[in-house]
């Protein structure tokens, strides 16, 4: 196994995931819903605990698996999540509640990202994180950046796309669409980037 691989590994068993994150975890996969790993959590927790957010939104709720990462390093913030499935959002909403998250701290919009993300107050948050449909990262990257205030932090998840990005073989539109959005980050100067290679890739920036 290569020494790549073992770390990876290793990280991620060195994270001990708590029983409520587990549990929906396991939901999660059975209704095929694609979350972060233990690992990407932890690391969206320690960066949220060292940031200090007043005000998160997320991009694509799930079942609450990265909501109650997010929070856990951030419990005083307000959390603003976005997701198509009313129902995934209602299992998230207890599961926050249940974590001791206050319920008017909590506020979660069903409706596509596409329709809701415009109607969305520019510069209104401290951290935003994107965990949604792949094929549309770039539009919801683009609407994470306006909603950031300035010196915000923005976290795109799974910007390796299951070891598919840095392979040149692979040219499905997820993998299109994350390259050309690495690419264009990277030279531009109205954020900082960096990809961290922590679970499937967070690609992480901050606002200049």
């Amino acid at each position: 196994m290569a020494s790549r691989e073992l770390d990876w590994k290793f990280t991620e068993s060195y994270i001990a995931e708590r029983d409520d994150i587990a549990v929906l975890r396991q939901h999660s996969a059975e209704l095929g819903i694609d979350v972060v790993s233990a690992a990407t959590g932890a690391h969206l927790a320690f960066l949220a605990a060292a940031l200090k957010p007043q005000n998160i939104i997320e991009i694509g709720t799930g079942l609450g698996v990265s909501g109650l990462w997010l929070m856990s390093g951030a419990p005083a913030a307000s959390f603003t999540s976005i997701d198509s499935e009313a129902d995934y959002q209602q299992v998230a909403k207890a599961a926050l509640v249940e974590a001791g998250v206050p319920v008017n701290k909590v506020r979660l919009i069903t409706g596509a990202a596409s329709t809701v993300l415009p109607r969305m107050n520019e510069s209104d948050y401290d951290l935003v994180f994107v965990d949604a449909d792949p094929e549309a990262v770039l539009e919801n990257v683009e609407h994470a950046i306006r909603l950031a205030k300035t010196g915000a932090t923005i976290l795109v998840a799974h910007a390796l796309w299951r070891g598919k990005v840095a392979d040149p073989a692979q040219r499905d539109e997820p993998v299109a669409a994350l390259r050309t959005l690495l690419a264009s980050l990277a030279e531009s100067s109205t954020v900082t980037s960096a990809l961290s290679p922590v679970g499937d890739g967070v690609l992480q920036l901050v606002k200049n």
